[in-house]
């Protein structure tokens, strides 16, 4: 399998700041595979509560999780604090890409960047729901227009 290579976008919208604890580092003694995915899990949790949404009603529809990738640049430590950068990036009909950078805040080190795929879906059913234009309107009025 080739390597995953992500290109961050030109900018992000929403940063957030978490600190690597001692259940996040693995026996190496560096952040943990798994548990980055942990750390990227809840800046994204963040990012809907900055917008004034849950994960379960984003202008009224749950969201999942479609697909995560990531790729590392760098080891991340105890103690650290990641500053995770956030932007939903390549809409469709059904959802989003969130990019996102993670880098050690006191240097700006690169740990790792990747993207989340979030798919919106209809709750009564449990299908696909096309993106509501009610989250377009308010990622624009709390971040910004996306063009930079």
């Amino acid at each position: 399998m080739p390597r995953l290579h992500f290109t961050p976008p030109e900018r992000f919208r929403f940063t957030t700041d978490i600190q690597i604890y001692i259940s996040h580092v693995n026996q190496g003694g560096h952040l943990d595979n798994a548990q980055l995915l942990t750390l990227v899990s809840e800046a994204r949790v963040r990012f809907f509560k900055a917008l004034g949404y849950s994960e379960g009603d984003v202008a009224g529809h749950p969201i999942v999780v479609g697909d995560i990738g990531a790729q590392y640049q760098s080891e991340g430590f105890h103690g650290e604090v990641m500053c995770v950068s956030m932007e939903p990036t390549d809409f469709n009909r059904y959802g989003f890409d969130l990019a996102f950078q993670m880098r050690e805040k006191a240097t700006g080190r690169d740990v790792a960047r990747g993207k989340v795929g979030i798919v919106f879906v209809q709750r009564e059913v449990k299908k696909v729901a096309q993106v509501p234009a009610a989250f377009l309107q308010r990622l624009d009025a709390v971040f910004g227009p996306d063009a930079p």
